[in-house]
């Protein structure tokens, strides 16, 4: 017998590029094997925030299906970033027969979150101005950087040039690089905690068995609290970037300079 070859005609890849608002990102957790320690313990594996984020990077695929049923295969970027950003991990996982939760642990920071590598905005990341360019500019210039960025107050109150050129360049080097960073800082953080084994034996629903509670920061004090329904208690901020988060809550930086 003889073997005969047949030509095969390539798949055609149909790409598409759309743009979508979106009032959360949904961040996939990796799937990770559960061990035991020596003394029978369950250990519960870790994955830093900025592993999970690389959805977002513009250069991984996400295995997704279409409405019709076709298999796709989506990347992702981030044009712009929002005043409060919500973060929503997928930790449970449906299928016919039953509901699995993802017990791994996502590491993040609670100050200073910096999403930078993961933003692409249309023009280009803008540039800051430098010490040297303010102090060049003349009072027209001047008022204009500052009304740019919301500090109309200070340039009508300042009469003087060299009182006006004193209240940029501070604006500049201190409040500027904050105001135009993609830098997030935590408000709240809800998390799901449960056994870590509950759910994947396939005998026990992750959400029946689990219970939820909230972590927020008293700004004026700088102090945060963990919250399950009327039961309120302090927590060190290290042990919240090591919980079983489940939605995250940030504001930007930008937000906060006044």
């Amino acid at each position: 017998n003889e073997d005969i070859a047949e030509a095969t005609e390539p798949v055609e890849i149909e790409e598409i590029t759309s743009e979508t608002n979106f009032l959360q990102l949904t961040l996939d957790i990796p799937e990770k094997p559960l061990f035991r320690n020596d003394d029978g313990g369950l250990v519960i594996p870790q994955e830093p925030l900025v592993n999970v984020l690389k959805k977002f990077d513009g250069v991984n695929f996400s295995d997704a299906i279409s409405k019709s049923g076709a298999a796709q295969r989506k990347r992702y970027i981030l044009r712009e970033l929002p005043p409060y950003l919500i973060l929503h991990l997928t930790r449970f996982r449906s299928n016919r027969y039953s509901r699995e939760k993802n017990p791994t642990i996502v590491a993040f920071p609670v100050k200073n979150l910096d999403l930078g590598a993961y933003t692409f905005p249309k023009g280009g990341q803008q540039a800051l101005p430098t010490e040297a360019e303010v102090r060049n500019m003349d009072v027209k210039a001047l008022k204009a950087l500052l009304t740019k960025y919301g500090r109309e107050e200070t340039a009508k109150h300042s009469l003087e040039k060299a009182e006006l050129v004193g209240a940029a360049v501070d604006f500049v080097t201190k409040s500027l690089p904050d105001l135009l960073a993609d830098k997030y800082d935590l408000v709240a953080n809800v998390t799901h905690e449960s056994p870590a084994d509950v759910g994947r034996e396939g005998k026990h629903d992750p959400l029946q068995e689990g219970f939820y509670k909230c972590h927020v920061q008293h700004k004026a004090s700088n102090q945060w609290y963990e919250m399950q329904d009327l039961h309120v208690q302090e927590i060190m901020p290290q042990l919240i970037g090591v919980s079983e988060s489940y939605v995250l809550i940030f504001e930007r930086k930008s937000a906060q300079v006044k």
